[in-house]
């Protein structure tokens, strides 16, 4: 557990119950039990977990738009559940599914919402930086996932937040409004906001985290800097991780033969390798002299880390639940 110097967010053993429900048996159900995290200045944090796992509660804890039932939460030094409307103007919230009025338009609503401010952002920049203005005469009703997500950020930014909440940002973004929201929430991190986002896609976390936690069935799992996760239980002693080289090649081949059988080695359909372990340049060294042997010149080939999205599986689990 990392000791922050001016945390945005602690949170202290949450504990989260609902119900009761008659499933059962009129029990109150924990979804969240026993979770701490921290948060920082000029950071982005993100819970990474699958559906279900209790993210989107912890948030909304953390944010005091649900009561928690047990243990201690800090947002910019007041506890959320007991704080009034000065804490609220210094938070940011974008929800998962919006809340947004569906008969708004977008410049109105913005402009709406940066009343309620002393120091909104300046609306017309926001607007352009976010390509609100191609969308603006819309009513929200009509508007794509995509642009919503986009009037959400908008709206949850205008205010001049000091600390960020993101539920799922990158939800039914295309690839261009997925870039430019990635550059936004890295310029926001780079200018000190602290930002707090939880997602179940870990490449969104891989490129933008700076400290993760993993939750599953409302726990903390497993924490740490990305690079932290990606040598996690996978490290050999010389330091060599895990990676994977991918290869189209003729069908049939003997890689054994060529590199020895310390890797695994498979051949997902015809001619379509990969070759997964610790692999070295000597391993390399000895694939690439062999091929040179048997004359044989790889279609494609590709070389890849371990990805956070495998830490995730390795430490979750691989079965749907």
């Amino acid at each position: 557990m990392r000791s922050p110097e001016s945390p945005v967010l602690t949170i202290d053993g949450l504990i989260k119950d609902v119900g009761p429900l008659a499933s059962l048996d009129g029990k109150m159900l924990r979804v969240v039990s026993d979770l701490s995290m921290f948060a920082e200045h000029g950071q982005i944090t993100a819970l990474l977990g699958a559906n279900g796992a209790g993210k989107t509660t912890t948030l909304e804890c953390a944010q005091g738009l649900q009561k928690r039932t047990g243990g201690r939460i800090g947002l910019l030094g007041e506890d959320p559940d007991a704080a009034g409307a000065n804490l609220r103007s210094r938070v940011g919230v974008m929800l998962q599914d919006g809340g947004l009025p569906p008969s708004a338009r977008p410049i109105p609503l913005l402009r709406h919402i940066a009343g309620m401010y002393q120091n909104p952002l300046p609306l017309d920049g926001l607007v352009e930086r976010l390509g609100i203005d191609t969308f603006s005469r819309t009513g929200v009703r009509r508007l794509s996932g995509g642009q919503k997500q986009r009037l959400s950020l908008a709206a949850a930014l205008i205010g001049n937040p000091e600390v960020l909440f993101l539920d799922e940002p990158s939800a039914g973004l295309d690839p261009q409004s997925r870039q430019i929201v990635f550059e936004l929430i890295a310029e926001l991190r780079d200018a000190g906001m602290g930002i707090i986002l939880t997602t179940h896609l870990m490449d969104d976390a891989q490129r933008l985290a700076d400290y993760v936690y993993i939750i599953d069935a409302g726990r903390n799992v497993a924490e740490g800097t990305v690079a932290d996760l990606l040598s996690h239980g996978h490290e050999a002693m010389d330091g060599v991780t895990e990676r994977t080289l991918f290869f189209d090649a003729p069908a049939g081949l003997d890689i054994a033969a060529a590199i020895g059988d310390e890797l695994t080695i498979t051949e997902s359909r015809a001619g379509s390798y990969a070759i997964a372990g610790t692999l070295t340049p000597q391993h390399l060294a000895k694939l690439t002299a062999w091929w040179a042997e048997k004359g044989i010149m790889p279609a494609s080939l590709r070389l890849e880390a371990r990805s956070l999205e495998d830490v995730f599986l390795d430490i979750s689990g691989r079965d749907i639940r």
